[in-house]
């Protein structure tokens, strides 16, 4: 795949996104009105209407699929980028995944379970990561059906940067720590 055809698939999923999003308040709206969320769940704090997914998704969407292409691609127009669409892919299913079992443990009472896993996911930040473009955009739309679109990239953006500063800054500093201090150790040699 090259630049020009990841445009055109950025066009296409930034009108998927649109549309999605339009059925469901259509159909949120007819069936009880459209909810809103408050932050952290708490009544006394102010409450988001999901109305605002109608202009947070497709705008979050065309960005971060732009971000992926410019990290895909660079600045060769011509250029074929397999191997990073493939990490792109993978890291949106698998953040999409996430944040579907994130809402369906929320929606089914489970909020402990989904609160261990949100955890859970700083432990798995350090090893792989999950502040890139498309991991953000799969976690929003995987719980943009029960949390609204607000919430989730707030909650999304946060995550994202503690991720960046676990992957990127103290799993190095760690890394290259462990480094020094195996140059440190004697080697030892054996006669045997």
């Amino acid at each position: 795949m090259n630049e020009k055809s990841f445009s055109g698939l950025r066009l296409y999923g930034t009108l998927l996104v649109t549309v999605s999003i339009g059925v469901l308040l259509a159909w949120s709206h007819t069936h009880g009105g459209v909810p809103s969320h408050h932050f952290l769940a708490r009544p006394d704090m102010p409450a988001v209407s999901n109305w605002w997914g109608a202009l947070l998704l497709p705008g979050l969407t065309w960005f971060l699929l732009s971000r992926v292409r410019k990290q895909a691609f660079g600045n060769e127009a011509d250029a074929q980028a397999p191997q990073p669409l493939w990490r792109a892919l993978i890291g949106f299913v698998g953040a999409l995944s996430f944040g579907v079992l994130i809402s369906v443990l929320f929606t089914a009472g489970q909020s402990d379970m989904a609160g261990n896993m949100m955890l859970g996911l700083f432990a798995f930040a350090f090893f792989v990561p999950i502040y890139r473009p498309e991991c953000l955009l799969g976690f929003v739309l995987g719980m943009t059906s029960t949390f609204g679109a607000v919430l989730p990239t707030i909650v999304g953006t946060v995550l994202g940067l503690i991720g960046l500063v676990l992957h990127a800054y103290i799993r190095r500093a760690l890394l290259f720590g462990i480094s020094k201090l195996a140059l440190l150790l004697p080697v030892s040699k054996s006669n045997g």
